[in-house]
């Protein structure tokens, strides 16, 4: 199948062209390369600059037709950012989705699978979270993928797309030379990561207080092989006229400390921490409730252990110090 993979450049979307790929898929890639790297994308893939923000750009990447469907993971993501600058957040994330969706139809393109976030839940009243919890995002990242999420599911009614949306919890390790490079980096697992490496003095803590076992906070990690492998059962699975909305993660919770002592193991450096204040509107836990992924994609972890996710995610570190972009030369150098 020929398929569309917007923000394919960045992190999540390079890794999953790489599994379309060796399944067999045609992949074009479409990315600014504002927050991605050219040097991410899969060298079998068709790399189209473009941006989602301007309406012609999406309706140029699919014309000529053939597309069995898109992958959309082209998002702003940084919390803080979307509490300081919300316009920009929902010009991308609900406008950019929208000129993609009417690229879609305009071209006759079938099939969506969305990359959206448990952002969209807030402060959950249970845990773990099922698809069930009433959304209450806290910021403009969350409310603007709820809002893409509503979007995709009125077009799937008034157009007949077959549409899933996934909503991420955290996401860890790497699949083979395909890793975690951003800037800034917000994430524990490579922020940690760059403390074994030397780059960094210490990894911070932030919050020892919340009502969890060891007073820090609890998340969800899932391998992203894992990840990626439910976007392809996913595109099997869309339905024309239907959205589905599924949670994606392994139904497991690790501490901050948890994490930072599985990577002390695997990294075998000290990796100091220290305690900082909490943040604004991080809850004590985010756990998915994963029933529904697998009752409806017969999806299962392959890899959810901690330390497989922490040493692949090392493996690349290792590899590449400075990132995609420095790595060739700091290797040559």
């Amino acid at each position: 199948m020929k398929l569309l993979v917007t923000g394919g450049a960045g992190y999540i979307g390079s890794i999953v062209a790489r599994l379309l790929i060796e399944t067999g898929h045609e992949v074009v890639v479409f990315d600014n390369l504002e927050r991605g790297h050219r040097e991410a994308v899969p060298r079998q893939a068709q790399l189209i600059l473009g941006d989602l923000r301007n309406p012609e750009d999406p309706r140029r990447a699919l014309d000529g037709g053939g597309f069995g469907g898109v992958l959309h993971f082209a998002a702003l993501a940084l919390v803080g950012e979307s509490v300081e600058h919300p316009g920009r957040y929902y010009r991308t994330n609900v406008a950019g989705t929208l000129n993609l969706l009417e690229a879609m139809v305009a071209g006759g393109v079938p099939r969506l699978v969305f990359s959206s976030t448990c952002a969209v839940y807030g402060q959950p009243d249970e845990v773990p979270i099922a698809e069930t919890a009433p959304p209450r995002p806290q910021n403009a990242y969350g409310a603007s993928k709820l809002a893409a999420d509503h979007l995709i599911g009125d077009f799937c009614a008034a157009h007949q797309l077959a549409a899933v949306s996934l909503r991420y919890f955290n996401v860890a390790g790497a699949h083979g030379e395909a890793g975690e490079d951003h800037e800034p980096e917000t994430h524990l697992i490579p922020n940690i990561l760059k403390v074994a490496l030397g780059a960094s003095a210490s990894v911070q803590i932030f919050g020892t207080d919340y009502p969890t076992d060891d007073g820090t906070a609890v998340r969800d990690y899932i391998h992203i092989d894992d990840l990626a492998a439910a976007h392809l059962l996913a595109l099997e699975h869309a339905r024309a006229g239907e959205h589905l909305i599924l949670n994606l993660g392994n139904g497991n919770g690790f501490s901050v400390r948890e994490v930072i002592e599985v990577a002390r193991r695997v990294t075998g450096e000290p990796i100091p921490a220290r305690e900082a204040p909490r943040r604004p509107g991080d809850p004590p836990r985010l756990v998915a409730a994963s029933d529904r992924i697998r009752a409806a994609l017969g999806w299962v972890a392959q890899k959810p252990e901690l330390e497989t996710m922490i040493a692949d995610a090392w493996a690349f570190a290792q590899a590449h110090p400075h990132g995609y972009s420095r790595s060739d030369s700091a290797a040559s150098a």
